[in-house]
């Protein structure tokens, strides 16, 4: 198999865990948000420490990586805890697919904090892609916008995240980042949950336990799915979570999306391929010219 079909398996794979992730948190119920968010984090750290261990890494990273790392934390953390309470109040699809707007908002946070240039193509998508979200969350500046407001936060803030990670680039290893993004949601979450704490029925907390597991799944998944293949080549096998979360809000849930979230989702989508098929042709384009500075450098 060629490392591009591999890379192309995991970032399904990894898409089914983060849907099946989402699944399992909103069948936990009424547990309060925060609450689940610590559990999830609590498993993936468990897990990620293990890694950490098994190959010998500083368990923090290294120092002068630390302001980094911590930002990086806490932006992932407000991610998702704006992901989870959108999961809880909204149709899984809806909830998903707004928080899959985060690679066009890093677009926008890439040009603003670290001065890439957006080319005309990227900015065309972004445009699209953001009227696509309207017609999923159908703006009606009420209490019920709450849940779709969470959903944007949600990718705001993961955009916010990625967009750190970028600095950060390979200068810590995948899983230390995850590992440390775990620990310190878990230390900052507990005061929270400890205050707001529901009482959880067995049923509940494996639902979580499973929720953190296929967290860990997903996140691993994508990280080593890059390794194999460039995200220019392979990252729209990553909306394949669209397709799996659609599928568990009708078979499990009994939400079948509207007609116009629906219309939002193949906007987004068609933006997103879009971008794919303009960033592997740019990427093509690139590369005689990289061979023959590498040629001229012999």
């Amino acid at each position: 198999m060629s490392d591009k079909n591999k890379g192309i398996l995991l970032l399904l794979l990894s898409a089914f865990g983060f849907a099946m992730m989402s699944a399992f948190v909103k069948l936990s119920g009424d547990v309060p948000t925060l609450q689940k968010t610590l559990f999830r984090n609590l498993v993936t750290a468990v897990i990620s420490f293990g890694f950490v261990w098994h190959h010998k890494e500083r368990i923090f990273g290294k120092k002068e990586h630390q302001p980094i790392l911590l930002l990086r934390s806490a932006l992932g953390t407000l991610g998702i805890v704006f992901y989870f309470y959108a999961i809880d109040h909204l149709v899984l699809s809806d909830a998903d697919m707004l928080n899959k707007m985060s690679p066009f908002l890093l677009i926008i946070f890439c040009a603003i904090f670290l001065r890439e240039k957006a080319k005309f193509y990227q900015i065309v998508s972004v445009i699209v892609a953001f009227i696509g979200t309207l017609l999923i969350i159908k703006p009606a500046f009420s209490i019920e916008a709450l849940p779709y407001m969470a959903g944007v936060a949600s990718a705001v803030f993961a955009a916010g995240a990625y967009t750190v990670l970028r600095v950060l680039g390979d200068k810590e290893k995948y899983y230390t980042v995850v590992f440390y993004f775990s620990f310190f949601s878990t230390v900052v979450l507990v005061p929270f949950a400890v205050i707001s704490y529901e009482p959880m029925s067995w049923q509940q907390l494996i639902y979580l336990l499973l929720a953190g597991l296929f967290a860990t799944l997903g996140q691993f998944g994508l990280t080593v799915a890059y390794k194999f293949a460039p995200a220019r080549e392979i990252s729209i096998f990553f909306y394949s979570t669209i397709v799996y979360s659609a599928l568990i809000s009708v078979i499990v849930f009994h939400q079948p999306p509207d007609l116009l979230s629906i219309i939002g989702y193949c906007v987004i989508f068609g933006a997103s391929f879009y971008m794919f098929v303009r960033n592997n042709k740019a990427g093509k384009a690139a590369e005689p010219l990289q061979n023959k500075g590498t040629l001229n450098s012999r």
